[in-house]
Parts: structure tokens; sequence; C-alpha cells
């Protein structure tokens, strides 16, 4: 018995020298491949399609950057990686049984696309808030977002802010104008189903909500400390 829990305490152990590992690593360098990526290529009804292609956060839109903020987590910038007040209202819609609604924050999606599988699951949530912890204690918001933009599926086999701005707008991801950067952002929730152009109506009218909510927003700026982080 003594063995068996020595065992599994340098098990423990180890993860967590890894993992802190990792979430260090990519606090500076290129995150160049992930599991979603590789569980996609090799789904039975893949395509074999896969576009990534890394840049820096100076490369990429501040319309896009604000457009996945509206879009996705509003709240982004204060909270601690976990919106507790949208995964209550995701909890009592989904117990209404409505629509299944996630509450995952910004953090969190970014925690799961980067170092976990993409299945539903009670433990792979629970790795997911580890993950976010440490996101949130080593990255800052700026670096968060830019591993984000960089990471997350934006169309079938199409990965990062500058693969899917040359898929969908034939364009650098730094010249993405507000509306198409809304409507990059707009196809998040489901980037397999839908398409950013052209765009479907459902589509369009998420675009203009998110532009409306982007003048909402206002100027988008990080905190003094997150300046110079995450630039390659």
């Amino acid at each position: 018995m003594k063995g068996l829990l020595r065992f599994l305490l340098k098990i423990c152990f180890w993860f967590v020298v890894l993992s802190l590992g990792l979430v260090l690593l990519f606090k500076w360098a290129p995150v160049p491949f992930t599991p979603l990526m590789a569980f996609r290529y090799f789904e039975k009804d893949s395509k074999k399609i896969l576009k990534h292609d890394w840049v820096s956060m100076d490369a990429i839109s501040k319309n896009l950057q604000l457009a996945v903020i509206c879009s996705e987590d509003q709240n982004f910038l204060k909270h601690n990686g976990f919106d507790y007040k949208a995964i209550e209202k995701a909890i009592t819609s989904n117990n209404k049984g409505k629509r299944l609604k996630g509450g995952s924050t910004i953090s969190q999606q970014t925690a799961k696309n980067v170092f976990l599988w993409p299945e539903r699951s009670w433990l792979r949530k629970g790795f997911e808030a580890y993950f976010t912890f440490l996101i949130e204690l080593c990255w800052s918001k700026e670096r968060t977002l830019e591993v984000y933009l960089n990471s997350i599926e934006m169309g079938n086999g199409i990965y990062g802010a500058e693969a899917a701005s040359q898929y969908w707008f034939k364009k650098p991801a730094k010249n993405l104008t507000k509306y198409e950067a809304a409507a990059v952002a707009a196809i998040l929730p489901s980037p397999r189903k839908y398409k950013a152009s052209p765009a479907t109506a459902y589509i369009q009218s998420r675009k203009a909500w998110i532009v409306k909510q982007m003048r909402y927003f206002g100027t988008l700026k990080f905190e003094k400390k997150d300046h110079g982080k995450g630039k390659h």
C-alpha cells in the first residue's frame, strides 16, 4: 500500500513539474501544435487540412482582439480565469433544458485548446481548471489572448488568426476590418459549421451584434505590466 502511495505521489509530482514547465515555456514560445489539431486531423471524416501560422500580437488586428473578447468573454480583462456569473447562468440555462451553454472564459478555452483533449467530461473539466489557474498565475492577459488567437479553431482545419484571415478574406490578420473581425468571431461557437464569408443570415446578425458590443466596449487596453510580453 505504501509503495502504491509513493508511486501515485511521484506521478502527481512529475505531472505538476511537467505541466508548469509547459505553461512557463509557452509564456514566451509560440505554440506549434495542439491536441485538438491532432484530434481533428485524424478523425474519420477529416479532410486532412491543417493551416496554422503563428504570428505575434502586433500582427493581429486590434479589431479581431476586441471582437473575440466581445463575442466570447466580455469580462476577460477583469476576471481571474473564471467568470462565476457566466457559469451560474450557463448552469441555470442547461438545467431548464435550454440550448447547452458552456460559460467558459477565454482563459479556460485557451487551457482546453493548448493543453487538453476536446472530449467533454468531468475529468477534462478538472484539468481545464488546473491549467486555467496556471495560465492566470504565469501569463499576462495579453499573452493569454495572443495564444488563444493563434491556437483556436476558426474553420475546418483552420487554426489561428493569420490562417483564418488568409482563408476567409485573403489578407493578413493585421489588416482585418471591424466587420471582417466580427465575422470571424461570429463563427467561433461552431467554426466547422459556420462560414465567416460568405456569411449566412444568422452569422450576419451575430456579426452586427458583435460590432455593436465593440462600440460599447471602447478601446482595448491591457495593463501596463502586460506590455512587451508575448512579443517575438
